[in-house]
């Protein structure tokens, strides 16, 4: 018998997720929500506390440049061989939407399965019921395609 290996998260959360995808091969699909997939970008987007945050994780940037494309999913999809599901608010301004276009758009060049989900007024997490709701829908829909099973409903 043989387990899914499904790996998620949300802001850091998904960033790992990112990472495990794109840096081991141990998992069968992956969910990343509001996840960062390029470090170099994103300490240009972000708003200033978080930029500097990840100065203290990784060093100053662009001094440091190297070791954030080392760190970014993004510059590292070789690695990568399981589908994933990328979701994002449009109004986040600590992960900015780019993230999620860029690594969406990076995984389909690379011939895998991803789908995404992009959500109108929602920041940095899901506030509003319908769209929490739409984004565990979307969940479901992701693993049912990947594993193979209707959901109910």
């Amino acid at each position: 018998m043989s387990f899914a290996k499904i790996t998620s998260g949300g802001s850091a959360g998904g960033y790992v997720t990112l990472c495990a995808l794109a840096f081991r091969d141990a998992f069968t699909a992956g969910i990343s929500n509001f996840g960062i997939g390029d470090l170099t970008s994103f300490v240009g987007e972000t708003h200033k506390f978080e930029a500097r945050y990840i100065d203290s994780l990784i060093g100053p940037y662009p001094e440091r440049e190297a070791l954030y494309r080392e760190r970014s999913p993004l510059f590292h999809l070789e690695g990568m061989h399981a589908p994933a599901l990328i979701t994002q608010g449009l109004e986040d301004r600590v992960v900015p939407p780019t993230q999620g276009r860029q690594i969406v758009e990076a995984i389909r060049a690379k011939g895998l399965p991803v789908a995404s989900v992009f959500f109108e007024g929602e920041d940095h997490g899901y506030r509003q019921a319908s769209n929490v709701i739409r984004s565990f829908e979307a969940m479901l829909s992701f693993l049912g395609q990947v594993y193979g099973f209707t959901p109910a409903d």
